[in-house]
């Protein structure tokens, strides 16, 4: 796989790592930049919080003067205007004590690499030294452990995982939510006994039903999961998808990507079945609906029903 260093012709040589470990002492940092690119674009805002042991000790937050005036585009999409900028100190003065506050922690932050190469790449330019923290991204943790999601930006998980979003786009609102996640995301894993070093290190993102082998040769036949198939939908709140479909296969069942007219059930996440969906039903859940109602054998189920049904 081509780095995105690569890509862009910069080679960052001191970069810290990405690592895939679920510190409980860390650093949560969030920038706000006029653009998207470290080699044209200026940092406004600094923003971090300290987190020790699961309790957050220490914040910092520093607007900064990018030199030049800020498109409007960027103070409607921040808030941040000229005014406020206009006595902020300059990137090269506020960059050694945003650094200080960092020191060699852990940081963690959500698609966080974004944020490691500005600060990288400022650090070079006006301290001469690189910024070679390791990092763990809340964005990678979504997608390794929910693969059957589309989309993983922060408001997405916030949304997920039930949580009221602070409309300010600020770096501190960003931290504090990004932070939330990740502790939503380490209680996930941690409480469903997942095993985080081979789920947040795994190569692929999707996980499809052929993919899913029995690791048993007997079955017991009397199961009310032997030769039947269950379709997944939504987010589960107990287990990854691909843990729950393992568990239909090693029953003696069968595990579909799509409803159809070979589909018995289609087991919902807890959230979708309640309806908290904002945009309704979902493609599968409306198709098995249709095949219900033209007399196939098919039962639509909640996560809940699933769990009672292994038992």
């Amino acid at each position: 796989m081509i780095g995105d260093e690569l890509l862009s012709g910069i080679v960052r040589e001191y970069k810290g790592q990405h690592l895939t470990i679920l510190p409980d002492s860390y650093v949560v940092i969030d920038l706000e930049t006029t653009g998207l690119d470290p080699q044209w674009n200026d940092i406004i805002e600094l923003g971090a919080i300290r987190v020790e042991k699961g309790n957050v000790v220490d914040k910092f937050s520093s607007l900064v003067n990018p030199g030049y005036i800020i498109d409007s585009f960027i103070t409607d999409l921040t808030g941040i205007t000229n005014e406020m900028v206009a006595s902020a100190p300059s990137i090269k003065d506020a960059l050694p004590k945003y650094l200080d506050f960092v020191n060699e922690s852990i940081v963690i932050g959500h698609n966080v690499n974004f944020d490691i190469n500005f600060l990288y790449d400022n650090c070079m330019n006006s301290l001469k030294r690189p910024f070679s923290n390791d990092y763990v991204d809340t964005m990678r943790m979504s997608r390794k452990l929910f693969p059957q999601e589309r989309h993983h930006r922060l408001h997405d998980l916030l949304t997920r995982f039930g949580v009221k979003q602070n409309v300010e786009h600020r770096a501190l609102a960003d931290i504090e939510q990004t932070n939330y996640c990740y502790l939503y995301m380490k209680s996930y894993i941690q409480d469903n006994g997942i095993d985080s070093v081979s789920v947040l290190n795994r190569h692929h993102s999707h996980i499809s039903a052929k993919d899913i082998k029995a690791t048993v040769t007997e079955f017991d036949e009397s199961s009310p999961f032997y030769d039947k198939t269950f379709v997944f939908t939504g987010t589960l709140e107990r287990m990854i998808r691909a843990a729950a479909m393992q568990l239909v296969v090693d029953h003696g069942g069968n595990c579909g990507d799509g409803v159809n007219k070979t589909t018995n059930f289609l087991v919902l996440g807890n959230g979708d079945f309640r309806g908290t969906k904002k945009d309704g039903k979902s493609a599968k859940y409306k198709k098995a609906e249709q095949l219900k109602l033209s007399g196939c054998d098919i039962e639509i189920i909640s996560e809940n029903v699933f769990y009672d049904m292994l038992e």
